[in-house]
């Protein structure tokens, strides 16, 4: 498969772009690990696939509408 039919398969089926989905696939994850570990906010982002703790922190509140932070709370 293709990298353009792959790409028109994912926005078929998801409505979004591959790079969206793969990124809220990942924050769903570390909110999932935020919930349930005690590992740091950093820490849960390189483990999910971030490479810079301060963009997870801005990407994940503008996909929960709350940082990271407050969602451990």
């Amino acid at each position: 498969m293709s990298r353009a039919q792959l790409h028109r398969k994912l926005t078929a089926l998801t409505g979004m772009s591959a790079t969206h989905f793969i990124r809220l696939v990942r924050l769903r994850r570390a909110k999932e690990l935020l919930l349930t570990t005690n590992l740091s906010i950093s820490e849960i982002a390189y483990e999910v696939g971030f490479r810079d703790p301060n963009y997870f922190s801005r990407t994940f509140t503008e996909e929960f509408g709350t940082p990271p932070s407050e969602t451990r709370k």
